[in-house]
């Protein structure tokens, strides 16, 4: 994976806040390292339509300005 570096440095800091009492950031960070993975193997299933010209990946959001009316 490309970004292994980024989940061993996410798995150090869990173990950091683990052994100090932290809780809360363990277990921020423990989603991080899990999320990390997650996207990391779904740039690795995309990326050979990447290469064959598709555009994977690209997403279209559109936001209306103004929609909600409050009350």
């Amino acid at each position: 994976m490309k970004h292994e570096w980024m989940i061993d440095v996410l798995t150090d800091l869990r173990r950091y806040a683990q052994r100090n009492d932290l809780p809360l950031l363990a277990g921020h960070l423990e989603e991080a390292v899990h999320l990390a993975r997650v996207e990391g193997e779904v740039m690795l299933s995309e990326a050979p339509r990447v290469v064959q010209g598709e555009q994977a990946g690209t997403r279209s959001v559109s936001w209306t300005a103004g929609g909600g009316q409050r009350a």
